[in-house]
């Protein structure tokens, strides 16, 4: 039980983004279209599904290898997508978006130390 609630927090971002995105969908949509991803709408529902359905085969452990490897993908795709915090002139927003990169980057090896752990199991 204590490992799947380490795994729930960990991938609490996975779950309550969706949840979010779900609840607010014209504004996933606006978000897809900012970043340039069209169709903006299709995009939007996929990357809810996806993160949704590979959260809960981490936490439920069904799939827990792939499921990690793909988020921890994700992540750094969606990072360097939406974090080019080296585009951006010096300043808190800059200063900002460097924190959640790198951030991001932790979370994603941390999602390829799910993969390795279970691998070893």
């Amino acid at each position: 039980m204590p490992g799947r609630l380490c795994l729930l927090a960990l991938f609490a971002a996975y779950i309550q983004g969706p949840a979010m995105k779900l609840a607010d969908f014209p504004g996933a949509i606006a978000e897809m279209a900012h970043f340039g991803l069209q169709p903006a709408p299709v995009f939007a529902a996929g990357v809810i599904c996806f993160e949704l359905a590979a959260s809960a085969m981490v936490v439920s452990g069904r799939g827990r290898v792939p499921a990690a490897l793909a988020l921890a993908a994700f992540t750094l795709a969606a990072t360097f997508l939406a974090l080019r915090f080296w585009q951006m002139p010096p300043g808190t927003e800059r200063t900002g978006a460097t924190n959640a990169f790198f951030e991001h980057i932790g979370l994603a090896g941390a999602f390829c130390y799910v993969a390795l752990r279970e691998r070893r199991s």
